[in-house]
């Protein structure tokens, strides 16, 4: 899963394609490097980010997913807001993202089920202005894992089919560093749910807390916990670096003999 924040604030590439063109070449670049899905988005969720409005939103996104309609892709909008993903849905996304896993807004789980997308729900403590302000758990995995399953519960029951839900436990999210490893040391609790896994850990700030490395130099750290997401069950993998990254998965798949990489249904 490739990944086109569309946004002038993300923590990584802000403002690198926040036009349209800039990013429609850069989501074809992404495919062309092997990306199989393309998550789009235009609303930072960077620890303190400030929200933007729908119609600010679909500014952003509408002329990107319009000219990455024939990219060869599966289109994923990353929002929270029913409203953008019903236009997004209607010009060819295929996948809803929404980092609150239907808390902010119930009701997109409905306009999901009805649509037949395919929906990924994903941890998050608090809020983006407000998740890293001192991030607690009894247990980060046993927690993360009873709020995945709450949450998948709900979505069924609004109607929304089992193999239609991803889950994600939002590495970064609400998560010191300690949690963030423990998430990745224990990821087959969470597999155990039984549903796809999608890791996001591409160039985030616990990586430079373990390097000492930039944004832009923590390729190789994301390599790392992505091989060993993909050894304890996780099967999309939303990156950044999609060449470098998709490489190292290939190589890892096969030395582990690993079935399970391969693109769920959507």
């Amino acid at each position: 899963m490739g990944v086109i924040n569309v946004t002038p604030d993300s923590f990584s590439d802000g403002g690198s394609f926040i036009e349209p063109d800039a990013a429609v070449t850069h989501g074809k670049r992404l495919v062309g490097e092997g990306a199989e899905i393309l998550d789009i988005g235009g609303e930072s969720t960077r620890p303190g980010a400030d929200p933007v409005s729908e119609d600010e939103e679909l500014w952003r996104v509408m002329p990107v997913l319009e000219g990455l309609a024939d990219s060869g892709a599966k289109l994923s909008i990353d929002t929270m807001k029913p409203g953008v993903a019903k236009q997004a849905i209607e010009t060819g996304a295929t996948i809803v993202n929404d980092v609150t896993a239907f808390r902010y807004a119930p009701e997109m789980a409905q306009l999901v089920a009805e649509s037949q997308a395919t929906t990924c729900l994903m941890h998050m403590l608090g809020e983006p202005r407000t998740m890293q302000l001192n991030p607690t758990y009894d247990d980060v995995v046993s927690d993360v894992k009873a709020f995945l399953e709450e949450r998948l519960a709900f979505a069924t029951g609004e109607g929304i089919p089992e193999d239609k839900i991803w889950l994600d436990p939002g590495i970064g999210f609400g998560k010191n560093l300690d949690h963030n490893l423990e998430l990745l040391r224990r990821l087959d609790e969470l597999a155990a749910i039984g549903r796809p896994l999608v890791i996001g850990t591409s160039r985030k700030s616990f990586l430079g807390k373990l390097t000492g490395r930039d944004v832009a130099e923590r390729i190789p750290a994301t390599i790392a916990t992505n091989v060993l997401a993909l050894e304890r069950g996780a099967t999309i993998f939303r990156v950044h670096d999609v060449a470098e990254v998709g490489d190292a998965l290939k190589v890892a798949a096969a030395t582990v003999g690993s079935p399970a990489w391969t693109t769920p249904s959507t």
